[in-house]
């Protein structure tokens, strides 16, 4: 089962994003754990949210058991505070799939159409007993970190910034990406897609999404080839 580690609100507008802070620190997480992957989610945009460029967070996940839930968030926090970014207000959550309930979910769900507080996310990490913390600024960045580990534990929103040990970028064949851990290819309009090339443009993530629980890769046909589309 799996450990889910949140965080948010890492960045300035100058500085590297959140999203790019998730991939390096799981790759050096890497070399002592199980990284499996890292998401992204979309949060409400609201004009009373303050946010830096898109009000995303970005979730680790590793396959480990709740013993290590502690001793990862100390490792991914020491890695946030060796790169804190002056002006952010950074927030860091972590749970093991088995210590989430409705009520965590809800709160990410709840993230997504409504604005929260930083007192409904403490709340819920401690009638959980679980690690959260804010690291500098405002802490506003608890709330995307707890919203984050909720919406990744449902293993039904959001996209894959990585999957696995590398970022995949570019253009791939249909079994390169299956034997990378894509559990389906489909069109939009639902046409499964099972050989063949899925293109994409050389420095651009491939757009996977966690739906169901599974991995799923959306492609549109364009002159006659297959386009991953963008989607979370």
């Amino acid at each position: 089962m799996m450990i889910y580690i949140g965080m948010d609100d890492t960045d300035n507008l100058e500085s590297r994003g959140t999203g790019t802070l998730s991939r390096t620190i799981a790759t050096e997480l890497s070399k002592k754990y199980p990284v499996s992957a890292v998401t992204r989610h979309q949060l409400l945009k609201h004009t009373d949210i303050p946010f830096t460029t898109h009000n995303s967070c970005s979730v680790l996940h590793v396959d480990l058991g709740p013993e290590h839930v502690e001793e990862l968030y100390e490792s991914v926090k020491k890695e946030m505070m060796d790169d804190f970014i002056e002006g952010s207000d950074p927030g860091i959550f972590a749970a093991h799939h088995t210590q989430l309930t409705p009520a965590l979910v809800a709160f990410g769900q709840d993230a997504k159409a409504i604005i929260l507080t930083q007192g409904r996310a403490r709340a819920l990490a401690r009638n959980h007993n679980l690690p959260l913390e804010g690291l500098g600024g405002t802490e506003d960045g608890v709330i995307g970190a707890v919203a984050g580990v909720g919406l990744a534990g449902a293993g039904d929103d959001g996209r894959f910034l990585r999957l696995g040990a590398k970022d995949l970028r570019g253009t791939y064949s249909v079994e390169e990406l299956l034997n990378h851990g894509v559990d389906a290819i489909y069109t939009v309009e639902g046409i499964p897609i099972t050989e063949g090339t899925i293109y994409n443009k050389e420095d651009k993530l491939v757009r996977l999404c966690p739906l169901n629980g599974h991995v799923v890769l959306f492609v549109e046909e364009r002159d006659g080839k297959f386009w991953n589309v963008s989607r979370g």
